[in-house]
């Protein structure tokens, strides 16, 4: 079944404009990927907000990094003339300099909560900040999952020594507990599962290499959610269709009667759009089902123009008592949206493709 996502009609729910920067030198251009959970009856969202310094004169790009030095984390910017030829930014989300490359923006991550799931209170100031030197160019794309009694926010964690995947562990989201990295370089868009398969936690993940293969989506397993192995290729990009270019894990995946429900991501070129697939419930790395066409497109005009255009990439979804599942995604790398359906909506989507095992 082909289906679209309805999407809310006061979308976007959150944009720059309405969160504060964390520091008058810098401006926030995006609010986005939000990582989302039910705590008690509340929605809680971990957004992740971009923030790039502020040019006074205009013939400058600052370059944002974090310096660890001293007693607390302190943002540094590298200005470069705009007419320098060893700068390169003809790519809004990275700047090359002199042959090595830096993000444009940094991003930390802030809390934001709501009673209905759609008009959020964001605190004015950031909830957690690059604190390591393994993410010292920003905290990125969280994703929150419950898994008994804890809350564990998996996020990627961006250096000059590559991308990796950290882990955070709360119990309230007021104090935090870092665990470290938990994939070395090169890894993103790992989604933790809310349950065990056996006695071992399951994690999605997405490892590339310069030389060989497709980003395609993997599963590992672990005894503690530090150690992680038993890895096995889950499914990959499909040539011609809409994840053609690159997939990644989206949104926490629902456990179902049918097995693991996971929202995922898909590109060709810049142009993002989300999927469904279906997992065996003991044995995650068993692919039952996946959509042919996307659940969602970037239609709106919000989607298809922003900070990055022709994107819409989630990183939480939450199921409400309703038997509603309201999916949070980033429209163009700038604002948040909200789109509603249901489990059986999402079901319906699905094409059987048998018990596939990973080899």
């Amino acid at each position: 079944m082909t289906l679209e996502l309805k999407r809310y009609e006061h979308n976007p729910i959150l944009s720059p404009d309405k969160v504060m920067p964390s520091h008058p030198d810098l401006e926030v251009v995006g609010t986005f990927n939000a990582g989302a959970t039910m705590v008690g009856d509340e929605v809680v969202l971990l957004v992740r907000v971009a923030e790039r310094p502020v040019s006074s004169d205009g013939q400058h790009v600052g370059i944002p990094t974090v310096q660890l030095s001293g007693a607390s984390p302190r943002i540094d910017v590298q200005w470069i003339a705009r007419d320098d030829p060893d700068l390169d930014i003809s790519d809004p989300r990275g700047i090359v300099y002199r042959g090595r490359r830096y993000l444009s923006n940094l991003s930390h991550l802030r809390l934001a909560r709501s009673r209905d799931g759609f008009h959020f209170e964001v605190d004015p100031q950031p909830t957690l900040v690059p604190a390591t030197p393994y993410e010292v160019y920003g905290m990125e794309d969280p994703r929150i999952t419950l898994i008994e009694g804890q809350y564990y926010v998996a996020y990627t964690s961006p250096s000059p020594w590559g991308v990796t995947v950290s882990l955070i562990r709360t119990a309230d989201f007021r104090t935090f507990e870092r665990m470290g990295v938990i994939f070395a370089p090169e890894n993103k868009d790992v989604v933790l599962f809310p349950g065990r398969a056996g006695d071992r936690f399951v994690a999605l993940h997405r490892p590339t290499s310069p030389m060989f293969g497709d980003p395609d989506i993997w599963v590992a397993y672990s005894p503690d959610l530090v150690h992680w192995g038993d890895h096995r290729r889950l499914f990959g990009i499909r040539p011609g269709l809409w994840d053609g270019g690159r997939i990644g894990g989206g949104a926490v995946p629902i456990e179902t009667p049918q097995g693991w429900l996971e929202i995922y991501h898909g590109a060709v070129g810049h142009r993002y759009c989300l999927g469904t697939a279906l997992l065996d419930r003991e044995q995650p790395h068993r692919l039952l089902g996946r959509s042919r066409e996307p659940i969602m497109t970037p239609l709106e005009p919000y989607e298809r123009a922003g900070f990055f255009g022709a994107v819409v990439f989630s990183c939480g979804a939450v199921q409400r008592p309703t038997g509603e599942v309201l999916v949070y995604y980033g429209a163009a790398d700038s604002t948040l949206g909200v789109a509603v359906t249901t489990v059986d909506e999402l079901l319906g989507s699905l094409e059987p493709v048998g018990a596939v095992t990973a080899a």
